[in-house]
Parts: C-alpha cells; sequence; structure tokens
C-alpha cells in the first residue's frame, strides 16, 4: 500500500458554488491507533453538518470533511477485537479527528459495523449517521421500548435522520403510531413509505393539523428544525411529552414549562468526542442496523448517487444540501 493518497478538503470558508471550495490533495496514509481501523473508503455521504463546517469551521490549513462512509478494513491497532483486516464495514465517524473524504481513513473500532450484507457499499454509505442519530432519539432520549404506546410526531420527516427514524419505529415499534411532516405529494408518499401512519405540513397550520389527528397532543416529537418553533411545540404535545432537536442553537424553551415539557437534545457525535464508557453502543447500533436491513425491514435512504468520490462531485453535493431541497441522502461512490 502507498505511504500517501488522496484526500479532498477546504482550505476556505467558500460558497459550494466556488469551483475552489474542495480542494484534492495528497496526504501521508496514516498508521492505526490501539482501537483504530484503517479504512479502504469505497463511498461517502454528505450530511447537513458536512455544509455547516464548510461554511463556518477554520479550516486550520487544510481541513477534510465527512462523516458517513462504508469501505474495506486494510489494517488494525493492537487492542482492536471486532474486526480484521478484508472485513466490510460501515460507520459515521466523529468530528473531532480527520473526515472520511479521503482514500484511506482511521476510525475507532467502537464506532464502526460491519456494512450490511445485501446493499452496495454506495448504499450502505448512507445509514449511519442518520441511523445512530435516529437510534438514539428513540431509544435514548425518548427511552421508547416495543411495549411502548403513543403518538410520535417527526418533524423533518423527508430528511437522512427522519427517513431512518420513521423505518425504525415502523420495525421496533408497534404500538407507537408516527404523525409526519411532508409538504407536497411527493413527500407525503416517501414517508408514508416508510411507516408514516399520516402526514400533516408544516408550511401550513402545524398546529391545527396536528391537534385534529391527535387532538390530546402528541406524546413525543421529534425535530430538525426547531428555531422560532417552541410556542408552536408547547401547544401540540401533550402535559409531560418530551422533545428531541438535533438542529443548533440557544433555544429559549419557557413556553414548555406550563405543561412541564421535557427538552431534549441529540448529537450522536457525543460517545466519540467524550470518550464516554458506553462509545461501543454505537458499534452496536450499527450491527442490529445491518441486521434489519438485511432483514428487509430498514432500506438505504440513497435518492442520489454521484460517481467518482472528487473535489467537483463533493462540491455539487454540497450546492445541493445548501439549497435545502434534498429528500434522503446524496451519496459519492468510487475513486477515479
Amino acid at each position: 500500500m502507498s505511504t500517501t493518497h488522496t484526500a479532498i478538503g477546504y482550505t476556505d470558508n467558500l460558497p459550494a458554488t466556488d469551483p475552489e471550495s474542495f480542494v484534492a490533495r495528497d496526504v501521508e496514509t496514516p498508521q492505526p491507533g490501539p482501537h483504530d481501523l484503517l479504512v479502504d473508503v469505497r463511498a461517502v455521504s454528505v450530511n447537513p453538518v458536512d455544509r455547516k463546517l464548510r461554511a463556518g469551521a477554520p479550516a486550520d490549513g487544510f481541513r477534510v470533511l465527512g462523516f458517513d462512509a462504508a469501505g474495506v478494513v486494510r489494517a488494525v491497532g493492537d487492542e482492536v477485537s471486532l474486526f480484521a483486516p478484508g472485513d466490510e464495514v460501515f460507520y459515521a465517524g466523529t468530528i473531532d479527528r480527520p473526515g472520511t473524504n479521503q482514500r484511506f481513513h482511521l476510525v475507532d473500532e467502537r464506532i464502526v459495523g460491519p456494512k450490511p450484507a445485501s446493499t452496495s457499499f454506495a448504499d450502505a454509505a448512507s445509514l449511519p449517521l442518520t441511523a445512530i442519530t435516529a437510534w438514539e432519539t428513540l431509544f435514548d432520549r425518548f427511552r421508547l421500548t416495543e411495549a411502548s404506546t403513543g403518538t410520535l410526531l417527526v418533524i423533518g420527516a423527508t430528511g437522512g435522520v427522519g427517513s431512518i427514524l420513521l423505518q425504525l419505529a415502523e420495525a421496533l415499534l408497534p404500538g407507537v403510531r408516527v404523525i409526519a411532516t411532508a409538504s407536497d405529494a411527493e413527500r407525503q408518499a416517501w414517508v408514508r413509505d416508510l411507516g408514516a401512519e399520516d402526514t400533516v405540513n408544516h408550511h401550513g397550520d402545524l398546529s391545527a393539523e396536528v391537534l385534529d389527528l391527535a387532538p390530546g397532543g402528541v406524546d413525543w416529537l421529534f425535530t430538525a428544525h426547531s428555531e422560532g418553533q417552541i410556542e408552536t411545540y408547547a401547544n401540540i404535545v401533550r402535559p409531560f411529552g418530551e422533545i428531541v432537536a438535533i438542529d443548533d442553537g440557544p433555544r429559549d424553551v419557557e413556553p414548555l414549562k406550563p405543561r412541564s415539557i421535557t427538552w431534549h437534545w441529540e448529537l450522536m457525535f457525543t460517545r466519540p468526542t467524550q470518550q464516554t464508557p458506553d462509545m461501543a453502543e454505537q458499534h452496536r447500533m450499527l450491527t442490529e442496523v445491518s441486521r434489519l436491513t438485511d432483514a428487509g425491514k430498514v432500506r438505504p435512504t440513497t435518492t442520489e448517487t454521484l460517481s467518482p468520490i472528487s473535489r467537483e462531485t463533493l462540491r455539487q453535493a454540497h450546492e445541493r444540501i445548501e439549497n435545502n431541497r434534498t429528500v434522503g441522502k446524496i451519496v459519492l461512490d468510487g475513486w477515479e
């Protein structure tokens, strides 16, 4: 294996429309640390966090983005016990290490899962970040179980996380009724196909539409778009209900107090960045998602594939996400 490889990153916070928003460089191929896998990256996908970092985070000279990846293990660290060279894997990486937009990538084995055998590398790469976020939302934040009953409202249901969350609820939470936001016929068909029982239009009178379906309010609310919506949430979540938000920024949640509504933040990077004792839970989650995918209960949410992985295809993917009209996930497949 060569001592260098191709990496694609950014040096300045430029808009995705700028041809120089990404640059390609040859970088040194690193050696695995004790718990690391060196992965030959075959496919990656692009998430809103990639766009956010490229637009505003310091490049520190040259920063490689990318979190979702699927590939083949080429080397392992001394303390690795979960994988061996030749294993096919998928994972979401972490925000405090170099990203997956490079040919060879280091990742801690404890946040890696076995790639679903039934999918291509490209489709597998659409799953990890959104699946972990959705899993932690349902089972860590809301603490739902197979015996749970009630109504869940999913705001941002056609996005990457929402599209997986609907499927996990359909597969694992038989007593939970799911209402999903969808603004047109295409998006309504998408979320219903993924498991939503009902839909509402978040561009209309959300309160009226939700309360028409759930007169007492919903038990749980997941949101990817909470800014400016707290008053509405206070009206449509039942007393003692719960909200999970994944978007950024401070929120004045005081309107939730009269109904004793609980507010949770969800960040799937917390376990790896904080090195929590249960960090390997993400390995377990991805292993279960892989099993569910092979069983046909979770399907990849790829809606567009660009090839190969290059500065130009990455720029195109970031530009589409900046337009904020994507459904599902954009995946980049293969190298030149």
